[in-house]
């Protein structure tokens, strides 16, 4: 059984919607306790439901049944401002600007658990477990491309359909069938889709390789 310890956040609101959405993130802040303590700043006005520190340990800030202030300006599969929908998970890492670094394993084990947890409460598709980076391509990069999105998936949690695809469209409208937003630039939209689904090569080219990955996951189930 997952052991979560609170500490709340006065930064939520009531939900709109049903839950359908999970998103996970990065920190991106120098340590876990500065993340925590912006998470429950009012003034700062962002939060996530949940935080899963280095060591495993996790912490609930927000009620599910409550809207917390994690995606902002946001897009997936045809719905925008996915807060009111989604559950959000902060990962402690330095990110990208303070020392990104692998997800060690003890982390990596509680974030599945936790995930595991919440999608046996909540009606959430595996295409709708993603990252911030999907659902803000031109704004995020995390949990970015350290993020094992593959062992995720081996053990239940989220998309990551093996092998590759023969392409049938063009890469924009390939990624449209994902559910990746289209009206932003080819080259930021697949340094998102690289970032998730193929991490070796994060250069936002529709070569071969990138190519019969998107197909593979657009056919995904």
């Amino acid at each position: 059984m997952i052991r979560i310890r609170d500490l709340p956040s006065p930064n939520h609101d009531a939900r709109p919607e049903p839950v359908d959405t999970l998103v996970l993130h990065y920190t991106g802040m120098r340590s876990g306790a500065e993340a925590i303590a912006r998470l429950r700043d009012p003034i700062a006005r962002v939060s996530s439901h949940y935080v899963v520190e280095e060591d495993g340990t996790v912490f609930r800030l927000v009620p599910e049944d409550r809207r917390a202030w994690h995606a902002g300006v946001s897009h997936w599969r045809g719905r925008n401002l996915l807060n009111g929908r989604s559950i959000g998970i902060e990962i402690v890492n330095p990110g990208h600007e303070f020392g990104y670094r692998p997800f060690p394993a003890l982390q990596m084990a509680a974030v599945c658990d936790l995930c595991l947890d919440i999608l046996g409460r909540h009606a959430i598709a595996p295409r709708d477990v993603v990252a911030h980076s999907d659902i803000a391509p031109d704004r995020k990069e995390d949990p970015g491309e350290l993020f094992d999105w593959q062992g995720l998936a081996a053990n239940g949690v989220g998309l990551w359909p093996e092998g590759e695809a023969a392409p049938d469209a063009e890469a924009l409208t390939l990624l449209g069938r994902i559910g990746y937003r289209t009206d932003l630039s080819l080259p930021v939209l697949l340094r998102a889709f690289q970032r998730r689904w193929r991490p070796a090569r994060i250069d936002g080219l529709a070569d071969a390789e990138t190519l019969a990955r998107l197909a593979a996951v657009a056919a995904a189930p």
